[in-house]
């Protein structure tokens, strides 16, 4: 695409409402980490939810792949400023897993703390992991994740089109290389948060860093 069609369709994104401020398109991948990429055992690998849960559950690299799974598309946006449109993710929705009682939330749930490599978090409320634009991914575009963008398994957030009712936090509220979900009473600001980020990271709002 040359540069000047890459415009037009950047200014027709935001005519339509779909370009956040302050955000632009790119038809790129960029991949950001704060850590090296870790390795992978598919014979070692688990995954674990636990806190306000009647029941914690453990699940092997076998028994996830057992999961319902969902396909979603979603525009994602970063807070670097680039935005990446009608993405196509594959994998696991919390809000399934809850429904279906693979996961079976106390009363006292209100928060979720997506626990991955390196020890690294990523926090968000429990409405905004429920909704229908988070995923736990395994696939990106029909293929499985690449190491670089957290194979096997992240965290994703994104806008739906025409789902203006769900709110969108920026990219980095998705956790790479997720390896559990802790659900909490309390928040617990994440890596980001804790260095000055903004803990609510609202897109429309350009919640980028703290005030």
């Amino acid at each position: 695409m040359s540069s000047t069609d890459r415009r037009a369709l950047e200014e027709r994104l935001r005519r339509e409402g779909r370009l956040p401020p302050g955000q632009s398109l790119t038809l790129k991948f960029p991949a950001l980490q704060a850590s090296p990429i870790p390795s992978f055992d598919p014979a070692t690998w688990d995954f674990r939810i636990w806190g306000e849960v009647e029941q914690p559950v453990r699940w092997t690299w076998e028994a996830f792949q057992q999961l319902p799974r969902v396909r979603v598309v979603m525009d994602i946006h970063c807070v670097t400023r680039w935005s990446k449109f009608d993405t196509v993710w594959e994998g696991v929705s919390v809000r399934t897993l809850v429904e279906q009682g693979f996961i079976k939330l106390k009363p006292t749930a209100r928060y979720v703390i997506q626990h991955a490599e390196y020890g690294f978090t990523a926090n968000l409320p429990l409405e905004i992991v429920l909704q229908e634009n988070f995923l736990l991914a395994t696939h990106f575009n029909g293929e499985p994740l690449t190491p670089e963008h957290g194979y096997p398994l992240r965290a994703v957030i994104g806008s739906i089109p025409q789902r203006p009712d769900l709110k969108t936090p920026y990219f980095w509220k998705g956790a790479k290389w997720l390896r559990g979900l802790e659900f909490t009473p309390e928040d617990h600001p994440g890596y980001w948060e804790q260095a000055g980020y903004h803990n609510e990271a609202d897109v429309w709002a350009e919640q980028r860093r703290q005030v």
